[in-house]
């Protein structure tokens, strides 16, 4: 059984601010959520995709001030990056004569437009909320069900691909999810970029998840410049659709690489990118190992992203940690390992003696927590997520 557990933290939100922004990829569930909170609120909901609701903001303030009573939702916000002026003033005028909280619900499906016209018009009215796509702790029943973070691993956390009623029916579902954003969605949000090619290096990144940022050599292999080839991971970037991970700073003396990690950050886009159909078909693939890694991390930044800032940390002798995580209570070093029987590497046992985090775990794809080494503990992912959830209270 789904539980979104993102559902009280944007009821919170709305709670003690005047306008809410819950970003994400389309199909990740924002409009189910908001007509929810509709229904449970009487919120008047707007879908700007659709003509006759873009016509009714015409003249936003003479239509919204007869609704300065509810809650307004407007999905896909980016359609009309003009209201945010409108809405700044409605907010002020709101606030003077006491209505102060939960005037707006806005939807959108980048953060490209959202943020910057947002920025530029709602400053100290706003807060961001980033919906992800469905993660263990959402999927898992009680007690927790391997086989549920098996299938999501390989389907993904999109609601539709994961609660498809085949492993064929999720691969077709992320196949025109992919071919939706290349032919419709991508030319909204930027300038006219071949399909083709853009598939073209969304599967490359693919192939090499959690591969070091080399535009050159993407460059190279889609015959294109490499400040091109940078323009579009800033577009999947901005779409939500790839993570850019950057390298860990600090002066400890060590030569760090300065070059970020780039994951697909959906491990069912990975899969339908690689023409992968069946976990039989995943378990002999070469990326399996990584695309785990890139899941897992999804997962935990899913968590921690609120309170602490994830970067990863490698030198050039070879001391590297998969996941560092800087937040309230000094380091955390994460290791991920796709096995039942997980070791510590020479390179994190190094890495552990650079940088000196407060706590290090093994995350692998057991279940049963256990020591390693003294300060180094082997444990699942759904109770380091347990673990992590609980530092941000």
């Amino acid at each position: 059984m789904l539980n979104r557990r993102i559902h009280p933290v944007v009821r919170q939100a709305l709670g003690r601010q005047a306008a809410v922004a819950l970003i994400g990829p389309r199909q990740v569930g924002k409009t189910t959520l908001a007509l929810e909170i509709a229904e449970e609120t009487g919120a008047l909901y707007l879908d700007l995709e659709l003509r006759a609701d873009r016509a009714k903001l015409t003249d936003p303030a003479l239509f919204l001030k007869d609704h300065e009573d509810k809650l307004v939702i407007l999905d896909e916000i980016h359609r009309a990056p003009e209201i945010f002026q409108e809405l700044r003033g409605l907010i002020d005028q709101g606030r003077r004569r006491g209505h102060r909280n939960g005037r707006f619900l806005l939807l959108g499906s980048a953060s490209i437009d959202l943020l910057r016209q947002s920025g530029e018009s709602l400053a100290g009215r706003i807060e961001y909320i980033e919906m992800t796509p469905l993660d263990v702790s959402e999927v898992a029943g009680s007690p927790p069900s391997s086989a549920a973070n098996e299938r999501l691993w390989l389907r993904g956390g999109f609601p539709d691909s994961f609660l498809a009623s085949s492993d064929a029916d999720s691969l077709a579902f992320r196949r025109n999810f992919i071919r939706t954003y290349l032919e419709r969605d991508v030319p909204q949000f930027g300038p006219r970029i071949p399909a083709v090619t853009l598939e073209r290096l969304w599967t490359m990144l693919a192939h090499n998840q959690g591969g070091l940022l080399n535009a050159s050599r993407l460059a190279a292999g889609l015959s294109i410049s490499a400040p091109t080839v940078s323009s579009y991971v800033d577009l999947l970037v901005d779409l939500l659709l790839v993570r850019r991970l950057q390298p860990f700073h600090a002066n400890i003396g060590k030569r760090l690489v300065k070059s970020p990690k780039v994951y697909v950050r959906d491990s069912g886009i990975v899969h339908a990118l690689l023409d992968i159909e069946n976990a039989n078909a995943l378990a002999g693939h070469p990326v399996a190992g990584l695309s785990w890694e890139g899941f897992a991390i999804e997962n935990i930044l899913a968590v921690v992203s609120s309170f602490a800032q994830p970067s990863f940390y490698r030198t050039s002798a070879g001391a590297e940690i998969d996941l560092v995580l800087d937040g309230p209570k000094g380091l955390i070093a994460v290791e991920i390992k796709r096995s039942l029987a997980p070791t510590i590497s020479k390179g994190f046992h190094q890495a552990i003696e650079d940088i000196q985090p407060a706590r290090s775990f093994v995350v692998y794809a057991g279940d049963e927590r256990f020591p390693l080494k003294p300060g180094i503990e082997a444990i699942g992912l759904q109770p380091l997520l347990a673990e992590l959830s609980a530092l941000g209270r």
